[in-house]
């Protein structure tokens, strides 16, 4: 089957509240994509949409890719707001308020032989602290 490839951009209502909030100098991934948004300097405050497929991308530069350079911009004093997708209970857990901790890549242990998985994908901590709680 061929892929259909589509764009979607942001509401204009969404991306006005937060630019009043956050003051947006810059965007990487406008609509229609004019350069690559990873290989050029990015503004003092960025707005960043980005194809969420790699395969869509310019240059197949797709999600993480934009993450590890809001990353490296963040390095050298630039903000950004990136609008990635989560699953439903990400999204849940972080409107109750949930703390976010990274907790990387956990070596599950198999529960029969306790013999560490060698694959396991990035894990986070969601804490929802209780009223009593510290």
């Amino acid at each position: 089957m061929k892929h259909d490839k589509r764009y979607w951009i942001t509401p204009p209502e969404l991306l006005a509240e937060l630019t009043k909030e956050f003051n947006f100098d810059f965007d990487p991934c406008p609509y229609p994509y004019k350069k690559d948004g990873i290989s050029i300097p990015w503004g003092r405050s960025n707005w960043v949409n980005p194809p969420f497929r790699a395969k869509d991308a310019v240059n197949g530069n797709g999600p993480t890719s934009f993450a590890r350079k809001a990353i490296e911009e963040q390095k050298i004093g630039k903000g950004s707001v990136l609008i990635l997708p989560v699953v439903s209970y990400v999204d849940m857990l972080l409107r109750a308020g949930a703390e976010l901790r990274p907790a990387g890549r956990v070596p599950w242990l198999d529960a029969r032989t306790r013999v560490p998985d060698k694959h396991s994908g990035n894990s986070a901590l969601f804490i929802l602290r209780g009223k009593n709680a510290q």
